[in-house]
């Protein structure tokens, strides 16, 4: 998940946003996601949510603000977090984690749900955007494993705070940008080319299940149950001290023992948590759940 200024910002000209209604609509946003927007970012809020005051016909960022708090809140909460989020991904990003899952963290857990006789392995991807990284999980497993283990059962997950990446991510349907790092054994195999699109075959969409997820709601998380790896690449980076020992926390909770978690190349649990043991790997860190 990460987060840009767009080229055209559509409000009433010459509306601005006040220090008083960005500290508001900031400490709004905080309680209810977690993501923290600094004092450097009021730019950013002002021509994010400047877009839906253009949308509901309001004059200014206090009616907006007074709206969100007397009648429209849980209605347009879906629609203001789609606002401040923007998501870039594409397949077989960080790929020295997707190495280190393939080589090394899943035979170890097939290996070790065959002596257990439990057949089930669960993937988490966190913070799925346009469905990018869970799709990469899938076709790995998809290439590497399903042939080899018939009887395990592999079960994967894409979550996202933002509703239009997911429905994105259900179509299945990508440009050049998201597929430039794929592999042309998967590209030929599992991709249709369409137009200017390269829609992803059906036998791979099957495998990933995209639901909402509100990593900052602990009631939410607490759902998310017997994971055995999960992907949270570049979401930490956007929450303040304290949201980030929250979705760490039920993040470890989510985890069966023994499981890997994956954060962002600029992320580290250090100093948030000693709950996680860190693992290396050429390239790449894991944190396991001891």
């Amino acid at each position: 998940m990460s987060f840009t200024l767009p080229p055209n910002t559509l409000y009433p000209q010459g509306t601005k946003l006040s220090d008083e209604t960005f500290q508001l609509l900031r400490k709004y946003i905080y309680e209810r996601t977690g993501i923290f927007f600094a004092d450097n970012k009021k730019y950013l809020l002002e021509s994010r949510v400047g877009r839906r005051l253009s949308a509901l016909r309001l004059e200014s960022f206090p009616e907006y603000y007074s709206a969100l708090l007397n009648g429209i809140g849980a209605g347009e909460l879906p629609h203001l977090i789609n606002s401040v989020t923007i998501n870039e991904t594409f397949f077989f990003r960080n790929d020295p984690q997707f190495i280190a899952l393939e080589t090394l963290i899943l035979p170890e857990l097939i290996k070790k749900r065959i002596e257990q006789g439990n057949y089930n392995i669960k993937i988490w991807s966190a913070a799925s955007s346009t469905g990018e990284e869970p799709y990469t999980i899938a076709l790995l497993i998809r290439e590497k494993f399903q042939a080899r283990y018939p009887a395990v059962k592999f079960e994967i997950v894409g979550t996202d705070i933002n509703t239009q990446v997911l429905e994105v991510a259900r179509r299945g349907a990508y440009k050049e940008y998201s597929i430039r790092n794929i592999p042309r054994l998967y590209m030929d195999k599992y991709f249709e080319p369409h137009g200017d699109q390269f829609i992803l075959r059906d036998e791979i969409k099957k495998m990933v299940r995209f639901n909402q997820m509100n990593l900052f709601d602990r009631g939410m998380m607490k759902t998310m149950q017997n994971f055995d790896v999960v992907f949270a690449a570049n979401v930490l980076i956007y929450f303040d001290f304290n949201s980030k020992q929250v979705v760490v926390s039920s993040i470890y909770d989510s985890l069966n023992k023994g499981g890997y978690f994956f954060v962002g190349y600029s992320e580290t649990l250090y100093g948030l948590t000693q709950a996680f043991k860190p693992v290396h790997y050429d390239k790449a860190i894991a944190y396991r759940k001891e």
